[in-house]
């Protein structure tokens, strides 16, 4: 199996030759999936010439069953239900509750982690590329997608570089665009497809995050 990706960083910079029509377009904004999805949106936003921000979400999973997803929460407290999930298993108000008490606490401290005092981004009206690693469930990029278009954005476009092909297809009908350099099959795992696929971490988010806000540092030379 060929490494196909050397880190995040070349990968980011793969993926922003294929969105190059997004360039300086005052109306686009990059949104990353912290963690990994940073160093990846960061190098997307540079090249491009793109304001860069995260969308902090968390899937809601079946207590039990993690992967299966009843649901979606974002860092302001909103909740988007599958009603499907919840009736299909009878899962009770309290549960989701108990569930979403917990991940609201973990997305507030990565909103005050990463953020600080910046208030979120207004993306109504705004065309937004979401960015990770990878998917391979795709449950976290259908949270961010069911939560951001609550918001009114005028069109999403979600840009990975891999995936399983059939997550990108299904993808594919809830957003207006889906990218992504790498479908292997058989997939197995994102970090399969990277050299160097370790951890990124809280601080490197700060940090990326903190010299995206200055785009004369980053656009210098």
């Amino acid at each position: 199996m060929t490494k196909v990706f050397r880190n995040r960083t070349e990968a980011g910079k793969l993926l922003a030759s294929h969105l190059a029509e997004y360039g300086n377009c005052p109306d686009v904004l990059v949104l990353a999936l912290p963690r990994g999805g940073v160093p990846v949106a960061f190098e997307v936003a540079k090249a491009l010439n793109l304001p860069l921000d995260i969308c902090l979400v968390r899937k809601l999973g079946v207590p039990g069953h993690k992967e299966l997803a009843m649901g979606a929460l974002a860092s302001d407290g909103v909740r988007v239900l599958n009603y499907d999930v919840v009736s299909w298993l009878n899962i009770s108000s309290n549960t989701i509750d108990e569930v979403a008490s917990k991940e609201l606490r973990e997305l507030q401290r990565r909103d005050r982690a990463y953020r600080g005092n910046r208030p979120p981004p207004d993306i109504k009206n705004r065309t937004v590329i979401l960015v990770d690693d990878g998917l391979a469930t795709g449950s976290t990029m259908r949270a961010a997608i069911t939560v951001l278009q609550l918001e009114q954005p005028q069109r999403i476009i979600v840009a990975v570089p891999v995936a399983p092909q059939a997550i990108c297809k299904e993808l594919q009908a809830e957003v207006d665009r889906v990218v992504c350099l790498l479908t292997p099959e058989p997939f197995y795992a994102i970090g399969l497809w990277y050299e160097d696929f370790s951890q990124t971490t809280d601080d490197e988010v700060r940090e990326l995050l903190t010299i995206a806000q200055q785009p004369a540092l980053t656009n210098e030379k």
